[in-house]
Order: structure tokens, then sequence, then C-alpha cells
């Protein structure tokens, strides 16, 4: 085992952005949508959680009224497309200048059951809690899922049911902090990175946390995010020098088999936004930002231009009491980043939206059918709004500048 799993600066720097589009990711793959209906997406914004079509029409917010409860981000829909799983954060537990394992991980969370259809609520995984900090890390099935569990500032994956019981360990409370999951197309496959002390690993297991296999590590090498290609045969996560570049803005895309064969890095350089960070002083955010796959099998990523400098500096000098830790610094920014297409195979990259000056794309992620792409745009120093074209970049148009213009992000297109 791995000694040490407290929340360090080094792990903890990427767990808020993780854990705050954790809610967003681990979907069954699910295809629900009656044929002849709008494609539409969920995306988050000031706290809330908005749901709208490809063509901007039919804007709404989700307003569960339940008492107590600050925020709302969707998870992982339940094979019959219909029913998602939603995390909600009550107030944090915060305060000038204190830690951020002392407040975020102290603040109670809740797991609920949204039925889209029928607009029914329904709190689960309160049986047996072990902790007040629970977050939606994968949906395993129908029945089960992998949920994130803090206790005296360490993360450890639990299996159990729905309701909460019969919670068993996928992970040891000494290995390290474990997240960002994805499960394989077949669902006997899991995929996550491990940030212990020799550095962030990507591995991949059974559905007990079992016969683990490592696909990439190394400690100069933060490897970081999973996602299995459609047809199972790859993983894809991201590959940043983090000590070269302690803030995590840039990175690599990578893809390696599930069996630990076959490491490839496609891109070069540290060529892609990882630390997307947004906004100005009155109000600013940020997360990581991810590689995904399209329904063909090919990878979205949002490279950037040459010598692109973010407004928002990391400042590795000094101590990280607001898991931010960056200067708004407009003045030295340069540069943009664009959206691409990969071919794994071949590695070739194929722009889809080219890199501007002063303007910044993430969150890049096609429509299951394959004929939208849904991303935020963000320029220098403003927030992110929601914007979708073709899948080859054409009859690009903004949906949303978000709840009263508060800015727009993590788009996720409904099965």
């Amino acid at each position: 085992m791995l000694p040490g799993a407290m929340l360090s600066p080094f792990p903890r720097r990427r767990f808020a952005m993780a854990l705050a589009t954790a809610a967003m990711a681990g979907a069954t793959g699910c295809r629900h949508r009656m044929a002849g209906s709008k494609p539409r997406m969920f995306f988050t914004s000031d706290g809330r959680t908005g749901l709208v079509h490809a063509d901007g029409s039919g804007l709404r917010w989700l307003d569960f009224k339940v008492p107590g409860q600050a925020t709302w981000q969707p998870g992982p829909f339940l094979s019959d497309g219909r029913r998602v799983v939603f995390l909600s954060m009550e107030p944090r537990r915060d305060g000038p200048g204190r830690p951020f394992e002392e407040y975020y991980t102290q603040t109670p969370t809740h797991l609920w059951i949204h039925d889209l259809d029928a607009g029914t609520l329904e709190e689960i995984a309160t049986r047996d809690r072990l902790a007040v900090f629970y977050t939606p890390a994968l949906l395993l099935s129908d029945s089960r899922i992998l949920v994130q569990v803090v206790r005296n500032r360490v993360g450890q994956l639990f299996s159990m049911n729905l309701d909460g019981s019969d919670a068993r360990e996928f992970t040891k409370p000494d290995e390290g902090l474990p997240y960002g999951l994805s499960l394989s197309p077949d669902g006997r496959r899991v995929a996550f990175h491990l940030a212990s002390p020799r550095g962030y690993e990507i591995w991949t297991c059974d559905t007990e946390g079992r016969d683990r296999i490592r696909v990439a590590g190394h400690p100069e090498h933060l490897y970081f995010g999973t996602s299995w290609s459609p047809d199972g045969r790859w993983i894809v996560f991201q590959d940043c020098l983090h000590r070269q570049d302690p803030g995590h803005d840039w990175s690599d895309v990578c893809v390696g088999r599930p069996d630990g064969s076959g490491h490839e890095v496609l891109t070069r350089g540290q060529s892609l936004w990882f630390a997307a960070t947004y906004g100005g002083p009155a109000g600013r955010g940020g997360g990581s930002n991810m590689p995904m796959w399209t329904p063909d099998g090919s990878i979205l990523c949002c490279p950037r231009s040459p010598e692109a400098r973010v407004p928002w500096e990391f400042q590795a000098a000094r101590p990280d009491i607001d898991h931010f830790n960056r200067d708004f610094l407009p003045e030295r920014a340069r540069g943009g980043t664009g959206i691409s297409r990969i071919n794994p195979a071949t590695g070739v990259s194929t722009p889809i939206h080219e890199p501007r000056e002063g303007v910044w794309l993430c969150r890049a992620t096609a429509s299951s059918d394959g004929h939208h792409l849904a991303y935020c745009r963000a320029e220098t120093g403003g927030m992110p709004s929601l914007w979708v074209s073709d899948m080859d970049g054409r009859n690009a148009r903004m949906l949303t500048a978000g709840h009263m213009g508060r800015g727009a992000d993590h788009p996720r297109w409904l099965p």
C-alpha cells in the first residue's frame, strides 16, 4: 500500500476541479432519446443547472426547492435515459484564509435521483452514511454506484447500493485519492487515476476494484482523467509536466490500452489547455478541461496558440488557501485556444475552431448523434458562454451566457 493519503498540496490542486465536474461524468452509455427529438444538454451556471436544446430553444432552469442546498450538479444517467443522479451541496463551511481541506470536504453533500419525465426527486445514499461528504464517482449499474467518500481529509471510493447500503471498499484509505473514473462500454472494467505520493497514475480494474493494471505512471508526469473509446480498445487521458507547470495550465493528450500496453502521446509540447480558468476579479471560475471521444471514435481537445498565456497566473511561491492561488494579470495574457479532433490511430489533428487572440474555448463535447459540437467560449477576463456548432465548425452560435449573464460551464449532452 502507498503511505499517506492526506490531501497534500500536490494532489489537492486538482481535487476540487475534479469534484466540481465529477458529477457531470460517469454515464452508463444509455441511448434513450426518441428519434426525431432535438438534442439537448445540461450545463451549470451560478450554482444552478440549466437545460437547453441544441438550437437554443427550450432553455429552462431546474429548481428543486429543497431547503438548505446551495448548489446542484447533474451526474450520471440510469439506463432508461430519463433518470439522472444529482449532487447537491449545502452552504460551504468556509472562512477567510482557511485551508481548502478545512472547509470544502467538511461541507455536507446529498445525492438524489431526478426523473426528467415525471419531475420527481428522491434522495439516495442515505443508509449507513459513512461521512458528510459524498460525491457520485461512477454509476456501475441501475442498482450500484461508486461514491467518493472523504473522511478525516482522506478520499476513498466505496461501491454501494443506490440507497447507501452494503458499502464496500473499492480503494483503500492509504492508497491515495482516486477520481477521474470511467466505465468500459461493456460495463466490466473501470478506469481511473490515482493521486498518490508516487504521482498521478492511470489504472484499470474490475468493478469490485480488483485485478488492477497500471496504464501509465511516472513521477515527472501528472496523468489525469480517463475516458474509454466507444469500441473499448483505448483509454484517453492527459499528461501534464507538473514540475515545470505547477498551475497545470497545459497538457498533452495520451491514449493507452486497458491492458497496460500501447501508451502513445498524441500531441507534443504541452499544447492543450488543461486548467481552464476564466472571469475577472468580480467573478472567476475554472475546472479541468478534458479530452472527449466523439461517437465515431475521434478525440476532441482544445489546443492553444503558440506562446499562449492565460490571464490568471498561478502563484507557486505562496501558500494556496483558496484552491485557486492565482493573480489576475490580463495585461500579460496573450493568444487563445481552439478546438480540434484527433484520429487516435494516426495521430492526425484536424482543426474545427482555430485559436484566436483573446478567445478561449474549452469543454468541447459531441452530441450522441455526432451532428453537434457544444463548447464554452470566454474572452480574456470574461465569463464563459455556451456555444454550439456543427461538427465541422460551421453554424457556430451562442446559446446562453448563463443565469443572469454570470457564465455557463460544463455542457453535457443528454442521452
